[in-house]
């Protein structure tokens, strides 16, 4: 049988996908991680579903539980919050299964960074403004980063930066950065995106650091830095430009 990596979405129960949900509901076994994931979510799971909270174990009980379902001959659906596709412990799961000779697929969901972006009403890159968006996270109680990859680095670029758990560490965030953003550099933290609870915090690398501290965010959120925040003086894109060739009216591009 074959274990469905799904991404959940950021937190709100109506935002995984619809293949997601249709997973969801296919799967006899559900291994979910019970302290980011809605409990809402479960109830697409069948009604006879073991469903199973992974908050507190460790890789190999995890990898114990997928490989049992495999044997017993059920489908399991993995439900991850955001996307799989980053910071989401997803890579070591398939290796182990890929080394059990498990199949095994994954279905994208909402990262947490689209769905803050959703909720500052912003588009993270803008014409002439910035066109790069970095997702990147600090090294503290977690692994460590790659050698090139810390903040002083990658601030160096200029580009929009999206920091997953780091709200912690927010004054050492900004105290990297205001070198090479200076402190009036745009910058918002956004906690819970497109919960009932969600927190948006707008400011600049001047203030953020004590907004975030003022609202006692420290877990759950994302912070993200970069001029496109606030740009209002941009040319439009040249996807509608009214110069730009497009085929007759009626007629298909080729």
């Amino acid at each position: 049988m074959t274990v469905y990596f799904i991404g959940a979405g950021p937190g709100a129960a109506d935002l995984i996908t619809v293949r997601g949900a249709r997973t969801l509901a296919s799967c006899r076994v559900c291994l979910y991680a019970g302290s980011l994931v809605p409990r809402e979510l479960l109830a697409e799971c069948p009604d006879d579903a073991r469903l199973v909270d992974t908050a507190n174990l460790d890789l190999d009980r995890i990898t114990q539980e997928l490989t049992a379902a495999h044997e017993a001959g059920h489908d399991v659906a993995r439900l991850h919050s955001g996307d799989p596709s980053v910071f989401s412990a997803v890579a070591e799961q398939m290796r182990r299964l890929d080394e059990a000779g498990v199949p095994y697929e994954v279905v994208p969901g909402v990262p947490a960074f689209a769905a803050a972006a959703a909720a500052l009403k912003r588009e993270l890159t803008v014409p002439e403004v910035g066109q790069t968006v970095i997702l990147t996270r600090i090294a503290r109680r977690a692994t460590a980063m790659p050698p090139g990859e810390d903040l002083a680095t990658l601030g160096r670029s200029g580009a929009l930066l999206v920091l997953h758990l780091a709200t912690r560490h927010v004054e050492a965030v900004v105290e990297e950065l205001l070198p090479h953003y200076g402190p009036r550099c745009p910058a918002a933290v956004v906690a819970m995106a497109s919960r009932p609870d969600e927190v948006v915090l707008r400011g600049t690398l001047a203030d953020i650091a004590e907004l975030t501290q003022e609202a006692g965010l420290l877990r759950t959120a994302v912070i993200i830095v970069g001029r496109t925040l606030a740009a209002e003086s941009f040319p439009d894109s040249h996807l509608y430009s009214p110069d730009r060739d497009r085929p007759a009216e009626g007629c298909a591009a080729l």
